[in-house]
């Protein structure tokens, strides 16, 4: 992992640092918290009797930001300390089902678009007496309804637009749907960051035994629409890519979308190689399961599925019943929105933390520096595979 020394962090920062992880985002907030706070204590001594570096240290960055309810559901968002003059970091985890509220005696779980109200609650208190807001949005909202086909809304290009105008001026998001939605906003920051390192990197860390060459391992995408993560993979790696499309139903409408009728591949064979699918979220997981049942067909050897988001819609006994048949070794996805203790219980799953990323971003974004060599893993990769190599 690139370490806080490795960058310049010469620039004054823009102003002092602000954390504000909305309900629902405290726990990966307090983590990041914690990196921030400790780097900045082992540098604070050059900068202590800096007038420009005013709040650098401080044993807390998290301001305090509530949310609370009236009887009727209806909300209002509070901050309780000072936001003036402050470079603030607004953290929201739109798919923490978790988070409950009352309506009239009954108990709701927020949706993405209660949360992403509640974002701009905290916002509209902020009041624009910070210096800047920023949002740490790791799933974007509304990033699947990305674009139009027929007569249909755009949320997520609207959703983008209204926190510009509502003064936001840098959106970090992870693995976006698809980037190009930042066109919706093209005067205003917008990144999206892809865990590719942390994938490889845990991957190496929990299974000793793999032979990281073209004749060993693949790596597959299961749809046309991700095969640029795919691509980036195998080249990172030195391995060879294949991918599946979705054969589709179009006489037919089910639940909202043409049901899949077969996964086809497309790729040279697979028999007695380690296969990596990597995709941007497993929802419920069939298309995984279909692709992994398809790759066993053909031999494939042992199969690990990375995906940046795990929503499980449908729950884990799929998972469990994959597992015991032999057909999913392990199954990667970070911490970004929220897990569930079942989830981080089961023996495939591998965790990639992802705290100590945002915080770098964060601290270098405060610092105003530029986090090109943040956004490009690839020397960071090629470091921990030649390390795994040189284990052996």
């Amino acid at each position: 992992m690139m370490r806080r020394s490795e960058r310049i962090l010469e620039n004054i920062p823009v102003g002092a640092l602000g954390l504000i992880p909305v309900t629902g985002c405290e726990e990966l907030g307090a983590k990041v918290n914690d990196y921030l706070v400790q780097w900045r204590k082992e540098s604070s001594h050059q900068y202590q009797d800096d007038v420009a570096f005013t709040g650098y240290l401080r044993d807390d960055y998290i301001i305090g930001a509530k949310v609370p309810r009236f009887g009727s559901g209806e909300a209002k968002g509070i901050i309780t300390d000072s936001v003036r003059g402050k470079d603030l970091y607004l953290m929201v985890d739109v798919l923490n089902y978790s988070v409950t509220y009352s309506l009239t005696g009954n108990i709701n779980h927020m949706s993405p678009d209660d949360h992403f109200q509640n974002l701009k609650r905290v916002i509209a208190a902020i009041g624009g007496k910070s210096r800047r807001i920023n949002v740490i949005m790791p799933f974007l909202y509304e990033s699947r309804q990305h674009k139009r086909n027929g007569r249909e809304s755009l949320d997520c290009a609207l959703a983008l637009q209204e926190l510009v105008r509502m003064g936001v001026s840098n959106i970090i998001t992870f693995d976006a749907h698809d980037p190009r939605v930042q066109n919706a906003i093209p005067l205003s920051g917008f990144e999206t960051v892809s865990p590719s390192y942390q994938f490889v990197k845990n991957l190496l860390a929990t299974v000793d035994d793999l032979q990281i060459d073209s004749s060993h391992m693949m790596v597959i995408s299961p749809d046309e629409g991700g095969t640029h993560r795919a691509v980036y993979l195998a080249n990172v790696m030195g391995l060879d890519m294949g991918m599946f499309y979705k054969r589709r139903d179009y006489t037919r409408i089910v639940n909202g979308r043409n049901p899949i009728v077969a996964h086809e591949f497309l790729g040279s064979s697979v028999e007695g190689k380690d296969v990596i699918i990597i995709d941007d979220m497993i929802s419920s997981g069939d298309s995984i399961i279909d692709v992994a049942t398809e790759l066993k067909r053909k031999k494939a050897r042992r199969i690990f599925a990375a995906a940046t988001f795990g929503l499980f819609t449908n729950g884990m006994d799929k998972f469990d019943q994959a597992y015991e048949e032999g057909l999913i070794t392990g199954i990667l996805t970070t911490n970004l929105i929220y897990q569930t203790p079942e989830l981080l219980s089961k023996p495939y799953y591998i965790n990639c933390d992802m705290s100590k990323y945002i915080a770098l971003v964060i601290d270098t974004l405060n610092h105003d520096g530029s986090i090109s060599t943040l956004l490009d893993p690839n020397e960071r990769i090629q470091h921990v595979l030649q390390q795994y190599k040189n284990k052996k």
